[in-house]
């Protein structure tokens, strides 16, 4: 059953690793999806794999994101789901020697592009659309060289507690999913070498009660379902994680 049927969805970060999986679910069940990434390459590769419609759009850049709001509301017009998922780790270094260029490349990414892609996007929201954020089950945790990271997505989340009771009387619901260690390409991203990625992954599967990494499309599969206004529509402000059960 196409569930989706004559709905739009945005997805950010779409062209690899969750947003990718997330747009071929919403596809698999009838929405039409927008996926957005800062690479044109990139983009276009995965919009043509995919069946989406891709732009070239960073989320860490206000503008950017005002270009494409226009765009979308000149040529697709409003929007049912809204999957702000675009994310970045920067680099892994301690307080003592954080920089402010790393500092600002996480926050403008992570946690000010999120919030004013959702603040530019609210008037082109359909009343009882879905918003979903990416959040991370490190936003309560205080791992040593994480703290950038670790921040931005803590801020994600107060963000969108306070959005679900903004727009809940437009009965738009916001929601996150906090996902564990999951199977992307966002350490790769990070500058690890394979030798301590696979180090990493190991000691993280010894860690989480199910003894496996989390996947994509585990979180494609819940986004999926917070857009549902068949079954979740009395969902609003809730952090779901998606962990394996690492944080018990």
């Amino acid at each position: 059953m196409n569930k989706f049927n004559n709905k739009l969805a945005i997805v950010t970060g779409g062209n690899s690793g969750i947003g990718y999986a997330t747009a071929k679910e919403l596809i698999a069940e009838g929405a039409k999806v927008i996926i957005t990434g800062r690479r044109k390459e990139a983009i276009d590769k995965a919009a043509a794999e995919l069946g989406a419609v891709g732009f070239v759009s960073d989320q860490g850049k206000l503008e950017d994101i005002s270009l494409l709001k226009k765009e979308v509301e000149d040529q697709y017009g409003k929007v049912d789901i809204l999957f702000i998922n675009a994310g970045i780790t920067g680099t892994l270094t301690s307080i003592e020697n954080m920089n402010v260029e790393n500092f600002d490349s996480v926050m403008d990414i992570n946690f000010r592009g999120a919030y004013f892609m959702l603040s530019q996007f609210i008037p082109t929201l359909n009343d009882g659309a879905s918003v979903v954020f990416l959040s991370s089950i490190v936003a309560a945790t205080h791992n040593p060289n994480s703290s950038i990271y670790q921040a931005s997505k803590a801020a994600l989340n107060s963000i969108a507690k306070t959005a679900a009771a903004e727009l809940a009387p437009r009965k738009i619901r916001v929601n996150m999913i906090s996902p564990g260690p999951t199977k992307t390409e966002i350490m790769n991203k990070a500058g690890l070498d394979d030798v301590t990625l696979q180090n990493i992954q190991e000691r993280l599967i010894n860690e989480i009660p199910l003894k496996k990494m989390g996947t994509a499309e585990d979180v494609a599969k819940l986004v999926s379902y917070l857009s549902d206004d068949s079954i979740s529509s009395f969902i609003t402000g809730t952090e779901i994680i998606v962990d394996g059960g690492m944080v018990l």
